[in-house]
Parts: C-alpha cells; structure tokens; sequence
C-alpha cells in the first residue's frame, strides 16, 4: 500500500535525501545533472513511499515567471519520477494529485517543463501546455527558449487571474535547464 508524506527539504533525512537522489539517478537512467537535484531542493516533497521505501516524488519549488510584463508567483514542480518497478501503478498520480493540492491555494500558477510523451499524463492532472512561446529573463530581456516551446505547462489556480495566454511565458535564469 503506497503510503503520501509531505516535507519541506530541511525537514528531510540525510537518508531520505541520499534514496530521494538515487530514486532520481534510476528514473532518468543517469541523466539527472546535479543542476537538476539543486533544483530539485527548497520546497516542499511529495514522497510515495511503499514498505518506508521511497518509490514515487516530486517537489514544487517557488519561481517567478513572467507571463508577458505581469510577474508571476508560481510553483515549478521538479524531480517528478516514480521507481521502474513501480510504473504504472497510479504512484505518478497520487503523488502530483497530492502537489497540486498544496500549489493551488499557495501561488498564482504552477508551471513545469516535460517531455512530449508526458503531456497526457499531466493534463489528466488539469495542467495545459503553455500556448505562447517562452523565454529566460537575462539581464532584463526576456530571450527566447524555443526548444521549450509547447513543452512548459501550466496549471492555474484561482488566484492567477487573467492571463494573455500568447504572451511570452519567461523564467528567470538559472544554471543547467532553465526551464
């Protein structure tokens, strides 16, 4: 039986975290960048732990976006993976079911980056691709992502209030992927 914990990171074990890295090691079949654990870190966990053990994750961590000219408080959501030998069982699900329910009343939009064959997955979930094209914010310019372009989706909340949806989406730069 999959059992839901919620942290924020300072509240994680060492042990927690060092299985929480590995978890993400074997998800992405080694391509997990340590870039891409730091950003993984600083908000709040949704763990699927089976028998203590962690097999399914994924952390939201608050970004500021910038639909447009409008600034926005969003919640970026990171290090979503579940244990291959667990796939396919609702674990993804319970999981970012449990995320949303903390981002929707904490930020203004939830946002995260995913591969084409995942789409479906997330919009199960209510997210939608971002139909705009989107950028990074360098040096106050917002300079344009294309190879991210219908891959951002959104989820947005009851206080994001009104959007231009074919504005540029802008996240503020970062090292490694910055969307």
């Amino acid at each position: 039986m999959l059992t839901l914990r919620s942290a924020p990171t300072e509240e994680l074990s060492d042990i927690e975290l060092t299985e929480l890295r590995m978890l993400l090691h074997l998800a992405f079949e080694g391509g997990f960048s340590d870039e891409d654990w730091d950003h993984t870190l600083g908000g709040r966990h949704f763990l699927g732990l089976q028998d203590g053990a962690i097999v399914a994750h994924a952390s939201v961590v608050p970004r500021r976006l910038h639909a447009g000219e409008r600034p926005v408080n969003a919640g970026y959501v990171e290090g979503v993976a579940v244990a291959g030998e667990h796939r396919r069982r609702g674990l993804g699900h319970s999981v970012m079911e449990a995320l949303g329910e903390f981002l929707i009343p904490r930020y203004e939009l939830g946002a995260l980056s995913a591969a084409d064959r995942l789409h479906s997955f997330y919009a199960q979930l209510g997210w939608q691709r971002w139909p705009g094209p989107t950028a990074v914010m360098l040096e106050g310019a917002a300079v344009p992502t294309p190879e991210e372009d219908g891959g951002v989706m959104v989820l947005e909340t009851p206080s994001t209030g009104p959007l231009d949806k074919a504005a540029t989406l802008a996240c503020e730069w970062r090292e490694g992927d910055v969307w």
